[in-house]
């Protein structure tokens, strides 16, 4: 489908009008920071995007603790994904199939038409009345409110996707899904899960937030262009799907005692029978209700068969540190960096163990380098900024500290940090001083244009 978009909203400030909009989610929605979730569901993402027909696009995938089932796409790439749609899904296909209908809509620019036909407003503008209508979904009387102080006019309605938009999306989606090596079947069954969720909620949540309005239609289309592709094949899950899911089952978990006992309840019988996933999320829970010796004994088993996974090398060095077996979690650590330099999941759960020891320096030098690969990182720059300060580089930690609140959508925060670091540097460096003043007045300029919004 051809589009005048690109002369209104460029693909540029799609970007940046994405960005503003993250700022504002992670200020206002919880957002699972767990870097083996995020890392599992940006390479999910990815292998999805390298068969669009866009592959060299960016993308920035992420995941809301939310238990129900959804998931939307932003501008300039930016896809959400509910804690709930994860746990929903019954294969990695499923979810797939989810993610790939979003990121058609991205590449299919769909939203920036949709911002065409709407109101001409500044970015930062429309940024916030796109997350304005997302927590109407979370918060009716935050959101609504928040829709009726940004929007002009019908604008809602008219950032709604068409019609023709979601058959665009399916109809490539499903190409993206299979050209991915995953199951077209799987679309059309989650969409029918879809239908059958939306009835608890259908007239709350608008439009935008929705997965989309699914229809009998809807699903029957799907389901004819899935039978098209004689791909006839067994689809298996890849088993860090299955380890994500176990791990966010706990991580959602108000109570990590209420899922061991029913884990243990279904599999008391038989306890050979306990698959792999499910013995990694035992041990999570074991951790997590500080039964320590049960969880080690579990992990032990898991790396007895797989003694190079990360996630049982993680999960091992995170019960170790409970423990307060920091030497042990840090041989660990280290030597699996050594197997997979730069992992972020590993990386990340070292520095928190080197700082855990008290050696900010080495976690400061690990982390900097870090930072360059990932600089759009909230949580890095938090740890960052402890490990500067706990290390005597109190400046630096201060202008970590404002990166983490610029991203976390607290501007007014951010100036200030940048301002305690200029008054600590002025008149003593002045490459830093000037650095920290052209930052300055970034900062300022885009708190003056939300202030106009």
């Amino acid at each position: 489908m051809g589009s005048s978009s690109g002369a209104i909203v460029s693909p540029e400030e799609e970007r940046r009008m994405g960005e503003e909009l993250m700022r504002r989610i992670r200020q206002s929605l919880p957002l699972i920071e767990d870097p083996e979730v995020t890392e599992y569901i940006q390479s999910l993402g990815y292998q999805l995007v390298a068969n669009s027909d866009t592959p060299s696009q960016d993308f920035t995938f992420f995941v809301i603790n939310d238990s129900s089932i959804n998931a939307f796409a932003a501008p300039g790439g930016f896809v959400g994904i509910n804690s709930g749609l994860i746990m929903a899904s019954e294969s990695e296909s499923e979810l797939a199939s989810v993610m790939a209908h979003e990121i058609v809509h991205v590449t299919q620019r769909h939203l920036a038409r949709a911002i065409e036909k709407a109101n001409k407003m500044n970015l930062p503008a429309t940024a916030a009345l796109i997350a304005a209508i997302i927590l109407a979904g979370k918060n009716t009387q935050v959101g609504q409110a928040a829709v009726m102080a940004t929007m002009a006019g019908n604008t809602q309605n008219q950032l709604n996707f068409t019609r023709a938009h979601e058959q665009e999306a399916d109809r490539l989606g499903m190409e993206i899904l299979v050209n991915a090596g995953f199951n077209p079947q799987s679309m059309p069954t989650f969409f029918e899960k879809l239908q059958q969720a939306s009835r608890f909620y259908d007239n709350k949540l608008p439009e935008l937030l929705r997965t989309h309005p699914v229809t009998g239609s809807r699903i029957a289309d799907s389901r004819n262009r899935a039978e098209q592709y004689s791909i006839k094949k067994k689809y298996a899950d890849n088993e860090t799907y299955q380890l994500v899911r176990a791990k966010l089952n706990v991580l959602t978990s108000e109570n990590p005692n209420t899922y061991i006992k029913n884990l243990e309840d279904v599999t008391k019988k038989n306890p050979s029978s306990m698959k792999d996933y499910e013995r990694y999320g035992y041990a999570l829970a074991l951790t997590a209700a500080n039964r320590y010796g049960d969880a080690r004994t579990q992990i032990e088993k898991l790396l007895a068969g797989e003694p190079e996974k990360i996630s049982y090398i993680i999960a091992s060095a995170k019960l170790e540190m409970a423990d307060k077996n920091l030497s042990v979690a840090l041989h660990n650590l280290s030597a699996a960096l050594d197997l997979y330099p730069h992992n972020h999941p590993l990386t990340v759960v070292y520095a928190n163990a080197l700082l855990e020891d008290e050696q900010a320096e080495a976690a400061r030098i690990l982390l900097k380098e870090h930072v360059r690969r990932i600089p759009s990182n909230p949580a890095l720059y938090t740890l960052l900024a402890r490990a500067e300060g706990e290390a005597g580089y109190t400046v630096d930690s201060h202008q970590s500290l404002a990166e983490y609140y610029y991203l976390s959508g607290e501007t007014h925060s951010a100036i200030e940090q940048l301002n305690i670091a200029l008054r600590l540097t002025q008149s003593k460096d002045f490459y830093r001083t000037s650095r920290i003043e052209a930052r300055l007045k970034q900062l300022k300029a885009y708190a003056l244009a939300e202030a106009k919004r």
